[in-house]
């Protein structure tokens, strides 16, 4: 039987367990040990008398019992966090340190205004920028080292991510004025740009690199793109391809933070080149201070060059 002395970090590891799909993997999004989940699951088993999970298969899988658990479960730590979000209020502001994750591109055109009205408006509040390239990203939401992060929604990160979507931005060629690219209209035909060996964001040979939104578009056409270098700074791409090593395919905002100086900038022939979102850990609830800065990026104006993405989904606004 549940009594009131039920402790909330078991349902914490729970839900856990329930988002990343395993013991091993919800201790380390909740930086505990793996015994210490268990120890919870099955005190919460113990007092709820009948098992939440089917152990023999994998992933763990939520018996009948645990699935109607986890929905009560979701429900009481949302309230918790509606009161602590209440009682911030009556505090007069959300206070404390939050972490927000970027990379190299919004953390030109997008962070330094962000910050600015976060210290203006919030300044209770203190945010500690962390750089990292998008793949470095996901393991920094993994780890808890950032509370939330601004980052392109291709590749998607694991299932255990929520994401607020942003802004879209088009893919953009980059080439010097001599290269035969030149002579042809904007927007540049993809069929064309292939001919032509690529610069673009990302690792070479990396398999992840794949799923960046310059190797899709090109698939999506049927072309295999030949790519000879890959850079995660707008700044490098740009430097490569003046010095005539390949012509350089990226987003739009990349190329308004650099100095394109010597080169030529052109949209390529696609509809929706990147999606960037704001994402955040699935597998436990965000701080005060986590939601007030979540809340002012949703806010705030999209860099200039994008086009803002309506909101379609009311999931994330109903777990904030």
């Amino acid at each position: 039987m549940l009594h009131t002395d039920l402790r909330l970090e078991w349902f914490v590891s729970f839900l856990s367990v329930i988002d990343t799909g395993s013991f091993s993997a919800a201790a380390r999004a909740i930086h505990g040990s793996q015994p210490r989940v268990s120890m919870h699951i099955a005190a919460l088993e113990r007092e709820a008398g009948v098992p939440l999970f089917d152990r023999d298969r994998r992933p763990v899988t939520l018996t009948d019992a645990g699935a109607t658990l986890a929905e009560h479960a979701r429900t009481m730590l949302r309230q918790l966090e509606g009161a602590e979000e209440a009682m911030a209020a009556h505090r007069g502001a959300a206070r404390g340190v939050v972490t927000l994750g970027s990379y190299p591109s919004a953390s030109v055109a997008f962070v330094p205004m962000l910050l600015e009205r976060m210290a203006r408006n919030r300044p209770a509040i203190r945010v500690v920028l962390v750089e990292r390239s998008t793949l470095e990203l996901d393991g920094a939401i993994a780890t808890g080292e950032v509370d939330i992060c601004l980052r392109p929604m291709t590749p998607p990160p694991g299932s255990s991510v929520e994401c607020l979507p942003l802004w879209q931005e088009s893919l953009i060629v980059v080439h010097r004025p001599d290269h035969p690219l030149a002579a042809l209209p904007e927007p540049l035909p993809i069929t064309e740009v292939a001919e032509h060996p690529l610069i673009t964001i990302g690792r070479l040979g990396s398999t992840d690199t794949m799923g960046f939104e310059t190797y899709k578009a090109f698939r999506e056409r049927g072309h295999e793109p030949n790519v000879v270098q890959a850079t995660n700074q707008p700044q490098t791409l740009i430097s490569l391809v003046r010095r005539g090593l390949g012509i350089g395919v990226t987003n739009a905002l990349a190329v308004s933070t650099a100095d394109a100086h010597g080169v030529m900038a052109r949209r390529l022939d696609v509809p929706c080149g990147r999606r960037v979102g704001v994402h955040w850990s699935a597998t436990g609830p965000l701080t005060p201070a986590a939601r007030t800065l979540l809340r002012e990026i949703e806010a705030s104006g999209v860099p200039s060059g994008t086009r803002r993405i309506a909101p379609r989904n009311t999931g994330a606004r109903q777990r904030r």
